[in-house]
């Protein structure tokens, strides 16, 4: 998927604000290589993501690379570096269209198409999940919520029933359920995920506070939110190390002064 720096010259200029350059659609109609990319890298893609999609919303339609590194927080090589994965597409003094780099970013991501998912689990967290917008906007439809609790099933969440657990397997087929979000307690948790990947989803989203055990062919993220925070106190930790050596410091320098003084 390689978009010629002359080809993305030549057309920019018959082309109306807000219009994606036919040199560029054509080759955006193409599927894209079959490449590794390192999963650091994946992870940036989305965050580069969302904030070209706010650049949209704003009107920009076109960044420097230190622009966009900048709102994404990363320096402009590692960025130069991750967007050498989707081709070559920038222009030197002009930088990045952004129609095009947020399509070849969703197509690499792959979510230029709706996948379904299944929310196992409507406690507080799974309401909260549920009832996300941002997920549609993406191209995640959230298709079924299902819970184990009595209490639950039947309730309606964001227009959607709450289904019963042990239909589990006849809701990922009906459905066509391509992730799976577990936002269930840790001992139900690899039950639940030995299911979901017996009836074929390959994509799991882990809330649950354990590590699941699965064949190498799926993939599980995990969100630790625990995990997150005390990363945080960690950097919070070092902060506070740093200021009081800055203190200390600072009072052996003027230690010499008052000795001096007197």
């Amino acid at each position: 998927m390689t978009i010629r720096r002359e080809s993305l010259r030549s057309t920019r200029m018959h082309v109306g604000e807000g219009e994606l350059p036919e040199a560029i659609t054509a080759d955006l109609e193409c599927p894209p290589e079959d490449r590794s990319i390192p999963e650091a890298t994946v992870a940036r893609l989305a965050t580069y993501l969302r904030v070209l999609d706010s650049f949209q919303e704003q009107g920009v339609t076109t960044l420097s690379s230190d622009e966009l590194a900048t709102a994404t927080g990363v320096n402009s090589a590692m960025l130069r570096k991750d967007l050498s994965f989707l081709g070559s597409f920038g222009i030197r003094g002009v930088g990045y269209d952004v129609e095009t780099l947020t399509e070849l970013i969703s197509r690499t991501l792959g979510i230029t198409v709706h996948r379904a998912v299944a929310l196992i689990g409507v406690g507080n967290l799974g309401q909260a999940l549920a009832g996300y917008a941002g997920f549609a906007t993406r191209g995640f439809q959230i298709a079924a919520l299902l819970d184990a609790a009595p209490t639950r099933i039947g309730s309606q969440i964001g227009g959607l029933t709450v289904q019963d657990v042990a239909y589990l397997e006849e809701i990922v087929v009906t459905q066509h359920i391509d992730i799976a979000v577990l936002a269930i307690p840790a001992p139900a948790a690899q039950e639940l995920c030995d299911r979901l990947v017996a009836c074929g989803v390959s994509s799991i989203l882990n809330f649950a506070p354990t590590v699941l055990s699965v064949p190498a062919h799926v993939d599980v993220r995990k969100v630790d939110l625990a995990a997150e925070l005390q990363i945080l106190s960690f950097h919070e930790n070092q902060k506070e190390h740093r200021h009081l050596a800055m203190r200390a410091m600072s009072a052996r320098k003027q230690s010499p002064r008052r000795e001096a003084s007197q």
